[in-house]
């Protein structure tokens, strides 16, 4: 597949690399040439001098093809602005934008553009946004061995209550946020479209249960709708 980043930082520039791991395509946009120095010489990607948000430089990175935007520069406004154009003027479903203050963060939230924040673990987060599946760590327990993770639930469990989730993967449900709002379920809240779902799991866990999650529940999970 192929993925435009916005913005060759630390964070852009790792998300890149991440993403060539995985075998895909990027595309990689800066106004500043010298910061394209951060993929290094051997880089297989196409690396576009120029600003992110101007249409046609979006499409000389290949954006009316692409999979994925990830809008993050350093600066606020061209990120959501980026992020915007891609989605809206070229279709490009699968956004993602590193926005610094916290407040704007949650309206973009709500307005269905997910954002980063600057922590340690932004090309993370972004990654679990542009990818179609994976786990995204939150948090590991001093010792190493809990650890709670947002992983992808699969849309067949839309409509299901979470606790249906846990008997099934044998799993806790730390914490769930729903357009940018963070809550505890409780026995009767039901998955929706949409919901970024958090596990408290042992670590040696997470492969399986994001192999297992990944999956439409089986036929026999349907009548706990």
């Amino acid at each position: 597949m192929h993925f435009v980043i916005m913005g060759c930082g630390r964070v852009g520039a790792t998300l890149a690399t991440s993403l060539l791991r995985r075998g895909h395509d990027v595309a990689v946009i800066d106004q500043d040439e010298g910061a394209f120095r951060r993929l290094g010489q051997d880089f297989p990607g196409l690396r576009v001098k120029g600003f992110g948000f101007d249409r046609e430089v979006m499409r000389r990175a290949g954006v009316e093809g692409a999979y994925a935007f990830a809008a993050v520069s350093s600066g606020d406004n061209s990120n959501i602005i980026a992020a915007r154009v891609a989605r809206e003027t070229f279709g490009v479903e699968r956004v993602v934008a590193r926005i610094y203050d916290s407040a704007r963060a949650e309206i973009y939230q709500r307005l269905g553009i997910p954002t980063v924040a600057t922590v340690r673990w932004t090309a993370d987060q972004a990654l679990h946004h542009l990818l179609p599946q994976g786990a995204t760590p939150d948090y590991f327990d001093p010792s190493g061995r809990l650890v709670l993770s947002r992983i992808h639930l699969d849309t067949g469990w839309v409509g299901h209550r979470l606790t249906d989730v846990e008997s099934f993967a044998d799993v806790r449900v730390g914490f769930v946020t729903r357009l940018g709002d963070a809550f505890i379920p409780d026995r009767e809240t039901v998955f929706q479209e949409g919901d970024e779902v958090h596990l408290i799991m042992r670590r040696e866990e997470l492969p399986r249960l994001e192999h297992l999650l990944d999956q439409p529940p089986p036929d026999g999970e349907r009548g706990h709708r």
